[in-house]
């Protein structure tokens, strides 16, 4: 049987860490201007793949 393939998109958007798994914000790339300083300051915490979601993110990055 031939090895699984980590999506190429998954690896770039989510890292695996020992318990959960990182992702990024959304609305975080661009017209920042506008956006209240507090909203920004939110936007850079770390954000973590829901656990309905995580099974799937989990195969997608050959974790499973």
């Amino acid at each position: 049987m031939p090895k699984m393939k980590t999506v190429r998109g998954a690896k770039k958007r989510f890292k695996a860490t020992k318990n959960k798994i990182k992702r990024g914000a959304a609305f975080r790339s661009h017209i920042l201007t506008k956006k209240p300083t507090k909203r920004i300051r939110g936007l850079k915490e770390a954000k973590y793949v829901d656990s309905t979601n995580e099974k799937s993110v989990k195969i997608m990055l050959c974790q499973a």
